[in-house]
């Protein structure tokens, strides 16, 4: 059976005066997914974002949400979705209540619906406690929730949020990922841009890849993990200075797929570790590299980033901040 498509990207381009901050990108977003955009800062997951809320227009390739052009249509696009941004935009004088009446006010929602709709997103976030409170005395989880809120005031049927859990303590993420889920079984689409792995593996049914504002993958974590083939096995070795060595003397053996250096030690995709292990073993002593530790894992996210970009998601991370 198809699915209904909820969002659908062709070929979209954006560039910033002669940088390119997205380029050629083509998915599609199926209704009640949780569809998410997985990538360093910097890597255009924003970007394709504001662009699908109409807040930016493409320079090339096209967008639709829910059968309507982001360009051509951008006003019955923005009626029909809920948008949480990154950077948090709280009055910190005013009270949670008070957010979401002036957001009512400005949607243009009749007041008895708006204060219904506000007693309900109030329960739903577990706000009803504080919400007369001004928002100077929540937590970041609290204004989280209430930013939350906000997004779904205008009964959305698309719920895009920007990097929703960003600067959130443990507690406070599982909170808010347990309203998303909440959420998609309600039936409602989410689309969401995350830099944390684990975000991804947990929440998302889809998700995209992208690195340097191309998209690397396209898939289910399942399936992207399942699609590396081959388990992960990982070395710490004592003498860093011999890790080149190893790596030549590994690479192109029968059982490993792929090695690849470490600032430790290698991570060797390899097909199977029964067979591999003594193959390794056995080249570490010849070669008198010897081994502090050794990890065996099926692959993970991070594996699948590292196979399609290079490089892990904290080395990215750091490549920006410091670059």
């Amino acid at each position: 059976m198809d699915r209904a498509i909820a969002i659908q990207v062709s070929h979209l381009t954006k560039t910033f005066d002669g940088h390119t901050a997205v380029s050629d990108l083509s998915f599609e977003v199926y209704s009640g997914e949780v569809f998410g955009l997985l990538g360093p800062n910097g890597a255009g997951k924003s970007t394709t974002l504001r662009t699908l809320i109409t807040l930016l227009t493409p320079t090339s390739g096209t967008a639709s949400v829910l059968g309507h052009d982001t360009v051509r249509e951008a006003d019955v696009v923005r009626q029909l979705i809920g948008y949480v941004p990154q950077e948090r935009a709280i009055d910190r004088f005013l009270t949670g209540r008070e957010h979401l009446e002036l957001l009512g006010a400005l949607y243009h929602l009749p007041k008895a619906e708006a204060t219904k709709r506000i007693a309900e997103l109030l329960k739903l976030v577990e706000l009803e406690e504080p919400a007369d409170r001004p928002a100077k005395t929540y937590s970041g989880g609290m204004k989280r929730k209430l930013d939350i809120a906000c997004g779904l005031l205008p009964d959305p049927k698309i719920l895009f949020l920007d990097e929703p859990t960003l600067g959130l303590d443990v507690q406070s993420r599982l909170r808010i990922w347990d309203y998303m889920r909440m959420l998609k079984a309600r039936g409602m689409t989410i689309v969401m841009t995350t830099n944390y792995l684990d975000e991804a593996d947990q929440l998302c049914d889809r998700l995209a890849i992208i690195d340097k504002g191309v998209i690397k993958a396209l898939g289910s974590p399942t399936e992207l993990k399942i699609g590396l083939g081959g388990d992960i096995v990982s070395l710490t070795l004592k003498d860093q200075t011999k890790i080149p060595t190893l790596v030549t003397a590994l690479t192109g053996q029968p059982a490993m797929r792929a090695v690849k250096a470490t600032p430790t030690g290698l991570d060797i995709r390899v097909d199977s570790p029964e067979k591999a292990l003594p193959a390794i073993l056995e080249s570490a002593n010849r070669l008198d590299c010897r081994l502090e530790f050794i990890e065996y894992h099926r692959p993970r996210l991070d594996d699948v980033f590292i196979a399609h970009t290079g490089r892990s998601m904290t080395e990215s991370v750091q490549d920006i901040q410091t670059g």
